[in-house]
């Protein structure tokens, strides 16, 4: 097994998990992980853009599972492009190179971002061509390119996991927390909106399901066999639990001892704010990202939430932890102080 990007946090729970199965595993990433190579991990030092690296990686793989990606909501587009979509391109180019049999692409929602409420969405949604924030084009460039790849030598799936947490979280509670006490969260909007998250463990159980979805399976009353039913289709993965997400944050910062968000912004004004923000930004230049932009005002906002049928179907997927059993597991790991998410 290759696994890109698995020293960050949904790659190190897939290649634990791969270890504890007892399988041979491989990690192209940018930071070094002694304790994985302490425990039989192969590691490639390189970038995604480094194609001669990635490639060479990928001698001797059965599946790649490619996770790894530029993530954010503010950046030069040309880094993104850099990693998100030449990163792929070097991914393809070694598999194809090596004879790799699977590619399970680690994608994004947002991909099919439209700047609509997405309720109950399925994957018969666009992908998005326009979209102010340069991470889920680039992913949707990326997905588009893995999907038509597939064929009978290289079988491919997507898989769309919506905002991953749980215990080990660096990015997404961390953050809540960090603006939340710094007085800088806001409730954009009415307060109202459902939106899908996913429990680490159950993103890892989806990109295990896709890998067997993607052999070829033996039909009833036919002779051979099929193609495997993930290949070159995409798959929404989430918890199946749609939460109201100012409900939830909020609860989260009470069981922690913080006082909930109360003040509120509309979503024009939001959305204002956000562009004058990337404005700003773009002509100082200023550090770091801007503390709002528009396509944040939207996340924050609106409805997404998505129908996983399709996962259900083909890949086996029944979320394993619960939206209430793992927020309590956060929180107890919180309580102890035992530092980040």
């Amino acid at each position: 097994m290759l696994v890109t990007g698995g020293t960050g946090f949904l790659g190190r729970r897939l290649v634990e998990r791969l270890l504890g199965q007892g399988r041979q595993v491989t990690v192209v990433g940018r930071t070094p992980a002694p304790d994985l190579v302490g425990r039989g991990v192969r590691f490639v030092r390189a970038s995604l853009d480094d194609a001669p690296a990635v490639a060479a990686a990928c001698a001797g793989i059965d599946t790649v599972f490619h996770v790894a990606a530029k993530v954010g909501v503010w950046g030069d587009r040309a880094d993104f492009f850099r990693t998100n979509v030449l990163g792929t391109r070097a991914v393809l180019a070694g598999c194809r190179q090596h004879g790799v049999g699977r590619l399970v692409y680690t994608s994004t929602p947002s991909v099919v971002y439209n700047g609509q409420d997405l309720a109950g969405a399925d994957e018969s949604l666009p992908l998005t061509t326009s979209c102010p924030s340069p991470y889920p084009l680039t992913k949707a460039m990326a997905e588009r390119e893995v999907l038509a790849a597939n064929g009978p030598s290289l079988r491919t799936t997507a898989l769309r996991p919506h905002l991953v947490w749980g215990i080990g979280d660096p990015h997404l509670v961390p953050r809540v927390l960090a603006r939340a006490r710094a007085g800088r969260l806001r409730i954009v909007g009415s307060g109202r909106n459902r939106v899908d998250m996913v429990h680490v463990e159950n993103a890892v159980d989806a990109h295990l399901l896709a890998e067997q979805a993607l052999d070829p399976r033996p039909q009833p009353g036919s002779p051979g066999a099929a193609t495997g039913p993930a290949a070159g289709r995409a798959y929404f993965i989430t918890n199946g639990e749609p939460v109201v997400l100012w409900e939830w944050i909020n609860a989260l910062l009470r069981a922690l001892g913080e006082p909930p968000v109360e003040r509120r912004l509309s979503l024009p004004v939001a959305t204002a704010v956000g562009g004058v923000c990337e404005l700003l930004w773009r002509v100082l230049p200023l550090p770091a990202e801007p503390p709002l932009t528009r396509f944040v005002a939207a996340e924050l906002a609106k409805d997404h939430w998505f129908d996983l049928s399709a996962a259900r179907r083909d890949l086996g997927y029944a979320p394993r932890v619960s939206m209430a059993q793992g927020t309590s597991e956060l929180v107890a790991h919180l309580r102890a102080g035992r530092g980040g998410a």
